[in-house]
Parts: C-alpha cells; structure tokens; sequence
C-alpha cells in the first residue's frame, strides 16, 4: 500500500506566476491534485507571495532646472526612472516637471544729478544691480546701466555805465540776476550776474 503524495512549494513573483497552466496574480496558497507514476493521490500546495511593480508619482515645480536620479533636466516634462524594489521586481518612479525660468531685464537711463530706482538714489555713473522674484518665484535680476550728468552754475561780475545787456535782456539796475536754461546734457545751468551799474 502506497500513501498519498503531499509536496509544498514557496515561490515569490513580480506582478504574476504561472503554475500548472494557472496564472495567479494575488498572493496565496494554491493546490493542485494530480496522481503520481503508481497511480496514487499527489497533492502539491503552492505557497505563493506577490510583488506588484512599484509605481510612484514625483510632481515638482523648479526653476531654470532641476537635477533628478543624477539627470539635470531643463525643460518640463513627464520622466521615468526604473529600478529595482527590495523584492527584485521593477520599480518605475515617474517626474512630472514644471520648468519655470528666471527673468533678467535692463534699462539704460540718463539723469540730472541723481535718479531713483526701486527705492534707491543714485547720483554716480555705473551698472547697477536689482535682484527680487518673478511671480513664479524664480530670480528676476534687473540691470540699470546709468549716466548721470551734473547741473551747471556760473557767475560773473560786471561794472557798466548806464546799462548791460544780458542774454537779450537790457538791465539799468545794479543788483544780482540769475538765468537759468539747460546745459550740452539738458540738465539746468544757473548763470549768476552781479551788476554793477
């Protein structure tokens, strides 16, 4: 007399096994009856572990570029990283990239004596720098390249007999008389005359 055939297994897959014909995809103990060469009962039990393949969603916001499992990427898109899980089955990470760019601007100005920009006054020649944040909240560097020219004075002292013309007006009086026009570079020129007649 020959006693029935009892057999264990213990298998672990990724996503789905295949066994005696049979695709199982969920974890489990399975049992397949079968005769062996004498003709008896033979009873295999499989002990079944499964791993589904890992898949993450990454979504992120950068400015300019962003570096990512060792890629420097710089423009938006959707990327996939495949790897391993710690069960040896595929592991596949997905970035989902919004790419925003900082923003430079420049602005050539010529001034009188001193000009304001972003709250700051500046009375020297030079290239001058503005840093803050665009509204996507990169860099946004702004450039003011300046030249400042200065106002001019002049003055003089007179002595006439009678009367003195002076830029087209006729003075009979002795006293002090300021002219004021533009200079080469439209900023203003003060002439001063002290007269005396």
């Amino acid at each position: 007399v020959l006693p029935p055939s009892e057999v264990n297994q213990t298998h672990t897959a990724c996503d789905a096994y295949n066994w005696n014909g049979q695709t199982y995809t969920q974890s489990g103990s399975y049992a397949y009856q079968t005769q062996t060469k004498n003709g008896c009962d033979s009873t295999i039990t499989l002990d079944l572990t499964i791993s589904n393949i890992l898949r993450t969603n990454h979504p992120v916001t950068a400015c300019d570029t962003y570096t990512w499992n060792g890629v420097t990427y710089e423009t938006g898109g959707a990327y996939t990283y495949s790897s391993q899980s710690v069960q040896g089955c595929d592991s596949i990470a997905t970035l989902q990239l919004i790419i925003h760019s900082s923003t430079t601007s420049s602005l050539l100005q010529t001034a009188c004596d001193a000009y304001t920009w972003n709250g700051q006054t500046y009375d020297q020649s030079g290239i001058y720098t503005y840093r803050t944040q665009n509204t996507f909240g990169c860099d946004s560097v702004a450039t003011l390249s300046l030249t400042v020219n200065r106002a001019s004075t002049s003055s003089s002292d007179i002595n006439a007999c009678s009367q003195y013309t002076w830029n087209g007006q006729t003075l009979t009086q002795s006293g002090t008389y300021d002219y004021q026009t533009s200079n080469v570079h439209g900023c203003d020129s003060i002439a001063t005359l002290r007269l005396n007649i």
